[in-house]
């Protein structure tokens, strides 16, 4: 079956945030939004089709997942990552970001340090301090060009009060796809200090040739034992607004515990519908997957060629995994205040600010790729005709 992600689909007045609230966002509507992580991509037929059945039921009570549930989370991590789970290490949560904020407030106590590694996805800043928990920086390096973990650093911010790290693999926004031996050493860390590692992989699936996603957990049955891995098929096949997700959990006790906090929340409760999607993207959405990275990898490979040749002062950073692209702007001679209105009011594209993702994400932009090549193309030309307009100094292209 062939896909057209070609396909310009209008997605105004659907109450969508990417679309709907650039007036909020942004202060205008006058501009492409290529900024929050969903794609303008309409979901896998699998999809839709079992949405539509459902749908013919009338009645949407409360609800459970079913056994196809489980088992359909379980080949795919099987088939795609090698990862062979139990169904009882599975809790369903709305969200892999409640679930990072469900194993802060399980594992942790008021004050007690949380390692996160900026500049990283933002909401790991907020289910650290706004659950009072203190946060631990361990600021990743970059080197020529990528992103690396600072081992050595990581050494000197942990003390006895810090009980968690939590990663972000692939990492969102610097696109790495962490190898096997940085997770190895990751892994022996955290457990050598007594940390709990919470791993986000909700971008697990969307890796590009050459590169490999390894589950952490898989790594070795002690790490999986102190290991939460949050894990959905939201950023996959474009459901986030199904909310449904799973943390994995294959110690009894922190299982138990998670799920107390849950039920003292008010959490344990499913969404109908985004059972029915999760369930029927795993078991059919393999082929549209496939399709859907080769056409990322031609958006990748247009935009890294556009701004090597027509746009040279600001530099992408290539990803290794995700449809996220974090853009080095430093060359530009603005301040990050001035970035940030350059891109609205210039450019006229809605990004995200990199001072949104921590320390290291000043003069940096977020861009988001999963979208028809046409309207990545407008807005490339709209950046370049914006970048022109400045008074560049002749070797801001050089660095």
């Amino acid at each position: 079956m062939s896909y057209n992600f070609d396909q310009i689909i209008d997605r105004q007045q659907t109450n969508n945030e990417k679309w709907d609230q650039r007036t909020k966002i942004f202060g205008t509507a006058d501009l492409l939004p290529l900024w929050v992580a969903d794609m303008d991509f309409a979901v896998p037929p699998c999809v839709t089709t079992a949405l539509a059945e459902r749908i013919q039921h009338p009645i949407y009570g409360y609800t459970f997942p079913p056994p196809q549930f489980y088992q359909a989370l379980s080949d795919w991590l099987a088939a795609r990552h090698q990862w062979t789970i139990e169904q009882e290490w599975t809790v369903v949560t709305p969200g892999v970001v409640p679930a990072l904020a469900l194993s802060v407030l399980a594992f942790t106590q008021p004050g007690e340090g949380v390692i996160i590694q900026p500049p990283v996805y933002g909401p790991f800043f907020r289910v650290v301090e706004k659950n009072q928990r203190r946060l631990v920086l361990n600021p990743l390096k970059e080197e020529n060009g990528r992103y690396l973990m600072d081992f050595d650093h990581l050494e000197t911010v942990v003390d006895p009060g810090v009980k968690m790290m939590i990663l972000c693999s692939p990492h969102n926004p610097g696109g790495r796809v962490w190898t096997r031996e940085e997770l190895e050493r990751l892994g022996e860390f955290c457990q050598r200090h007594g940390l709990i590692l919470v791993s986000d992989e909700i971008h697990a699936d969307l890796v590009y040739p050459n590169y490999k996603h390894t589950p952490i957990a898989a790594l070795n049955p002690e790490l999986a034992h102190n290991t939460i891995t949050c894990f959905a098929p939201s950023k996959t096949f474009n459901l986030p607004g199904l909310t449904t997700a799973v943390a994995l959990i294959p110690d009894p006790e922190k299982r138990r515990r998670f799920k107390q906090v849950q039920s003292a929340l008010g959490m344990q409760i499913y969404n109908t519908l985004g059972l029915t999607a999760f369930t029927a993207a795993y078991q059919g959405g393999a082929a549209w997957l496939d399709a859907l990275i080769r056409y990322l990898q031609g958006n990748l490979d247009f935009l890294m060629a556009f701004f090597a040749e027509r746009i040279p002062a600001i530099k992408p950073m290539p990803p290794e995994g995700t449809y996220l692209v974090w853009l080095d702007c430093r060359r530009l001679p603005l301040t990050p205040e001035e970035l940030k209105a350059f891109f609205i009011h210039e450019a006229k594209v809605g990004l995200n600010d990199g001072r949104s993702y921590g320390p290291g994400g000043e003069g940096f932009h977020r861009i988001n790729i999963a979208c028809p090549r046409p309207l990545l193309t407008e807005a490339l030309h709209r950046i370049e005709r914006a970048v022109g307009k400045l008074p560049l100094a002749k070797d801001a292209s050089a660095r």
